[in-house]
């Protein structure tokens, strides 16, 4: 049996791999992803342009970070990792896939860029026609999604508010109480039934990034590149594209994981971790709820040209520094917690 063989049926397999295992399956894809970057950098630029196309790859590198924390990025990511594991899953690799489709659009725009693809350029222009119905099919979707996920885990939020004061006069909390039920969770059970697995957050992730603002900077990026370095390749010019999507897959998968430990946490301790359940996902459900009013909002204006006050204010909100308040709010919750955690833990006895 080859090791090609052997690694498609573990791949098969992959959902009764040890945790640790899958980890180390996410996190080898990424490191692969940074290795590739170098290596494509290092081969193929020549002399004098390795310097400057080096300072353009740590360039790419440092955007990709950045993005990955942009509020949309942390809410689909945080509200999916929730859903997983409300249902007993432990979702290693949603940041991976989210943020692979999310940069699958701009290794795309990458390569068109570089075989010198016209109709790239044009998308990418702003104002014009493709640029516009591909932004609108990415505001759409992104904004559908956390509205769905928003309602979905604001439903969980209820019960779990509900569960803990039934908790504090004295009842009993089962695993099963954290789940989320009632009318809005059977509304919502069907459109998301698609996304049964970590791998189905790569559709998503994907449709988002069709807004292109992202695809535009990197894409931009390869073409100053390739106008002012006649010493570099296109294939060291496709290391640009890719060390962006290693920043973005490198942290957008460890926010998921850290997610997906905050309420493993909550769900395998139900009746000390209930507090920090409900509000951590109270907060996951108002960011995705303001996401959505924000992307949709701006789709509408965009949409049909509108020159209201509130949809063109709700369009021209960036987002990007936000998704850092939001990691620190989670970060602050679960700080907290752990303290509270320790302060309230019984002593063992002699």
């Amino acid at each position: 049996m080859t090791a090609l063989t052997e690694f498609a049926i573990m791949y098969r397999e992959r959902e009764t791999l040890s945790l640790r295992t899958r980890l180390l399956f996410t996190f080898g894809a990424v490191a692969a992803l940074h290795l590739a970057a170098v290596v494509l950098l290092l081969v193929n630029s020549a002399g004098g342009a390795q310097p400057l196309a080096l300072g353009l790859l740590i360039t790419a590198y440092v955007a990709g970070i950045k993005h990955s924390y942009d509020w949309d990025h942390i809410a689909a990511i945080d509200n999916s990792t929730r859903k997983f594991v409300a249902q007993h899953k432990d979702p290693v690799s949603v940041g991976f896939a989210f943020s692979l489709g999310h940069s699958s659009v701009v290794i795309l725009a990458g390569l068109l860029v570089v075989a010198g693809a016209t109709l790239i350029g044009q998308f990418m222009e702003d104002g014009t026609t493709g640029n516009k119905v591909l932004g609108l099919i990415g505001s759409g979707v992104s904004g559908l999604f956390l509205l769905a996920m928003g309602l979905f885990n604001g439903s969980a939020f209820v019960r779990a508010t509900s569960v803990y004061r039934q908790v504090r006069r004295g009842s009993e909390a089962r695993p099963e109480d954290l789940e989320a039920k009632g009318f809005v969770a059977r509304l919502l059970a069907k459109p998301l039934s698609k996304v049964e697995r970590p791998r189905n957050i790569y559709v998503i992730g994907f449709l988002f990034g069709l807004g292109f603002d992202t695809a535009t900077t990197i894409g931009l990026l390869v073409i100053t590149t390739t106008a002012s370095l006649a010493g570099v390749s296109p294939l060291a010019l496709m290391a640009l594209p890719l060390a962006f999507t290693a920043a973005m897959t490198l942290c957008d998968s460890v926010n998921g994981v850290a997610m997906m430990k905050m309420y493993k946490s909550a769900i395998h301790n139900p009746s000390r971790k209930l507090g920090f359940n409900a509000v951590i996902t109270g907060i996951s459900a108002v960011s995705a709820l303001f996401i959505a009013v924000i992307t949709l909002g701006g789709f509408v204006n965009a949409a049909f040209e509108l020159e209201d006050p509130l949809t063109t204010w709700l369009g021209s909100i960036d987002l990007g520094d936000a998704g850092l308040i939001l990691v620190g709010l989670f970060v602050l919750v679960w700080a907290v917690s752990a303290v509270r955690g320790r302060v309230t833990r019984p002593a063992t006895p002699n």
